[in-house]
């Protein structure tokens, strides 16, 4: 120890007839980790002993283990109460509490114990309540409100977020679920999912369907309703809360959230939440200005902006090229519009054919295409969720797709991980199935941070790679050539519904689409998605695109 300086310190033990260390001596590590002097009693202290060693070494922290029954800790924290306080120390130190869940239900009895732990929290909380970042009551001061303060905040564990909205035919049971949530202390971002009406009508109430209220979400319809939901979120570890953006009236929509909600973030697209999908009233051309406009409005406000762009084409079966071009075009439009932090949202198993080594290929380079735009005034934050189409039916199987996908997703070290819930496809998650989902990958993160082999440098990994960023650049040129005599092609509407109507940007499933051929043929091959001719065989993407200009050519 450096002369004139002086650590925190630890006093801890296993008290009474506890002879259990495991729980202690794990917390005695992260302390030291912390920067705590540590000094362990051992098992089976006796109080006498233990409030000897508390005076002989003048703590800052006292800790206190004891997993027996509950009735026998009660009589232990009676008696070590008023020994501390015969010691003169009752009062004058922080008192930590670990047990079971049981004991630790009785350690919250006794006010002298500043925090209690009963192995349910997420790891991190450890840290940041020897840190002295968590109070015993704790305000919104103790958790910042902000996702990137957040996010910092947080490192080296990335932040949680889950969707959350009870169809119902009133808000009430996402408000309660909220707060079942939000005590639990599990997510970081609460995600409201409304349904169709409240995302796209809600301004018109002339034409909302009463007989669909609730309809795959929470119905929120007032101001009034949303301030509710935020309230609900106002206690626990205080997550942020945000929701999906509007389909109709973006810019007055986005106001009202940011109003009512402290909205986290603005979620927007280029080629979605439109006619083209059905999710919104606007054409194609039109909807790509709203959202450029929409991303514009946030990053005069200094907001985050979130791209919800290339899973929609992923869950399309769309070839990966596509994929990763659509990451290219977005990132273009974000920064050119003056977004300040991006938050990129990477789909895994999106589509589910996609095996997870080519999964992992495609989620570097659509990764490296984006870090290529950063520099001081557009930052891009990596944001990863498991598919919303692979989940098995089966609960016990989709409980282990979740935790393998997230272990996947730690190879590309994200700063948020969107839990999607292991009932996805089954139903809606309730409020404890959220916090079961988030429990269960927070406990496949800490694994993942200890320590994984390195997945991204597999060789055939790297091609992929390396082979997309290429085929990535042949698109966009071609993108480019649409508009030779435009400044800047990439942020045109015209230019990029013209790469759709073409089939430059297409996927399969868009067949009969009036915005779009759904031309394009793609298998998976090798795990990867690719574009494939009439005799289902690989089809470069320079061939490709030079079967669609002809097409274009005879056209006209």
């Amino acid at each position: 120890m450096t002369p004139g300086t002086h650590h925190k310190t630890i006093v801890a033990g296993s008290l009474g007839d506890c002879v259990h260390v495991a729980g202690v001596t794990r917390f005695l590590a992260v302390a030291e980790d912390v920067g705590y002097d540590t000094y362990f009693t051992g098992p089976a202290t006796g109080l006498e002993a233990f409030v000897d060693a508390v005076v002989a070494h003048d703590p800052d922290v006292i800790g206190i283990s004891y997993r027996l029954t509950p009735e026998n800790a009660r009589i232990m924290l009676s008696d070590l109460r008023g020994m501390l306080a015969a010691a003169g120390v009752l009062g004058q130190k922080r008192i930590f509490f670990g047990g079971t869940p049981p004991v630790a239900a009785v350690a919250r009895e006794f006010d002298y114990i500043d925090v209690v732990f009963s192995g349910q929290e997420p790891s991190h909380t450890i840290r940041q309540a020897l840190e002295g970042n968590i109070a015993a009551e704790p305000t919104p001061d103790d958790f910042p409100q902000h996702v990137i303060e957040r996010i910092q905040w947080k490192a080296p564990l990335p932040i949680l977020r889950h969707h959350f909205g009870i169809p119902a035919r009133t808000i009430m049971p996402t408000v309660d679920g909220i707060s079942v949530i939000a005590e639990a202390g599990v997510l970081d971002v609460i995600s409201l999912g409304p349904d169709q009406d409240a995302q796209e009508n809600f301004f018109r109430p002339a034409l909302q369907d009463r007989r669909s209220i609730g309809a795959g979400g929470v119905p929120f319809r007032t101001e009034d309703d949303l301030r509710a939901l935020y309230a609900a979120s106002r206690r626990g570890n205080y997550p942020l809360l945000r929701s999906y953006s509007g389909t109709a009236d973006h810019l007055r929509y986005a106001d009202m959230l940011v109003r009512t909600i402290n909205n986290a973030w603005c979620a927007t697209s280029l080629f979605w939440f439109n006619a083209m999908d059905g999710r919104g009233p606007s054409p194609l051309e039109q909807s790509i200005r709203e959202h450029q406009n929409l991303m514009r409005w946030h990053g005069e406000r200094d907001i985050p902006v979130e791209g919800n762009e290339l899973h929609h084409w992923g869950m399309r079966d769309a070839p990966d090229v596509v994929v990763c071009a659509s990451a290219y075009l977005y990132a273009h439009n974000a920064r050119h519009f003056g977004v300040h932090d991006y938050l990129v949202q990477y789909m895994f198993q999106s589509p589910p054919q996609l095996s997870n080594a080519m999964d992992l290929a495609r989620a570097l380079a659509v990764f490296e295409i984006i870090d290529s735009f950063t520099g001081d005034t557009f930052r891009a934050w990596r944001q990863v969720r498991t598919g919303l189409l692979s989940y098995p039916v089966d609960p016990d199987r989709a409980r282990a797709h979740l935790a393998q996908s997230t272990m996947l997703q730690m190879a590309v070290q994200p700063h948020i991980v969107h839990i999607v819930g292991y009932t996805e496809a089954d139903h809606a998650a309730t409020a404890n199935e959220v916090i079961e989902s988030a429990i269960m990958t927070q406990e496949v993160i800490e694994t993942a941070l200890r320590g994984n082999p390195d997945m991204t440098t597999d060789p055939a990994v790297q091609r992929r790679k390396h082979d997309l960023i290429a085929e990535t650049h042949h698109l966009i040129e071609a993108i480019r050539a649409l508009g030779p005599d435009v400044p800047d092609p990439l942020v045109s509407p015209r230019v990029l519904a013209q790469a759709v109507a073409l089939g430059l940007l297409d996927a399969p499933q868009l067949i009969n689409n009036a915005y779009a051929p759904g031309r394009v043929r793609t298998r998976s091959i090798g795990g990867a998605m690719q574009a494939v001719d009439a005799q289902g065989q690989p089809l470069g993407e320079v061939a490709r695109i030079a079967a669609v200009l002809a097409l274009e050519e005879q056209a006209t």
